[in-house]
């Protein structure tokens, strides 16, 4: 969604295809990994770069577990270093406003656990700087916090059940 709003607003030059296909495999590292938490993946300068490293490695040995004859495909969509740099902006936003839309279900849920993430994560999508996820937060984080109810509401009466119609 963000590629296409980039293009459609900002005049950009994504393919909306190849970033979604980027997104659904951006984290495949994490099959060896595991998923290391943020704070601690981006504590210091130092565990930042030693992460970085275990992750490339990550995603080269499952490339290479990959049929030979089909790698070469796979390589430029997990192989973080053959993404563009905008492609990989793109993604982490969207990484981002995906745990800031989960912290703000669990605040609505009562879940107080998630309030400090929530600011957190809040202020660093304040200064992503990337007009891509403003838009987005704009046009759709509210719709998260509605019902399904309520949305339908928004654009077309809400259908009365059978049984209610009796």
């Amino acid at each position: 969604v963000m590629a296409v709003i980039g293009n459609k607003r900002f005049n950009r030059q994504y393919d909306p295809n190849l970033v979604a296909t980027a997104a659904l495999y951006h984290d495949v590292s994490e099959v060896i990994t595991g998923d290391m938490p943020t704070p601690i993946k981006y504590h210091s300068k130092g565990m930042q770069k030693a992460f970085k490293k275990v992750e490339l490695q990550a995603e080269k040995e499952l490339v290479d577990l990959l049929p030979e004859d089909i790698r070469e495909s796979f390589e430029h969509l997990i192989i973080s270093k053959n993404i563009s740099d905008e492609v990989q902006r793109l993604i982490k936003g969207a990484d981002t406003i995906a745990a800031y839309l989960k912290c703000q279900a669990e605040l609505k849920a009562g879940n107080h656990e998630f309030t400090k993430a929530a600011e957190d994560i809040a202020a660093r999508l304040k200064n992503f700087q990337l007009p891509e996820v403003d838009a987005f937060l704009e046009i759709f984080a509210s719709s998260y916090q509605l019902t399904l109810d309520e949305l339908l509401n928004g654009s077309e009466k809400i259908r009365v059940l059978p049984i209610q119609a009796k």
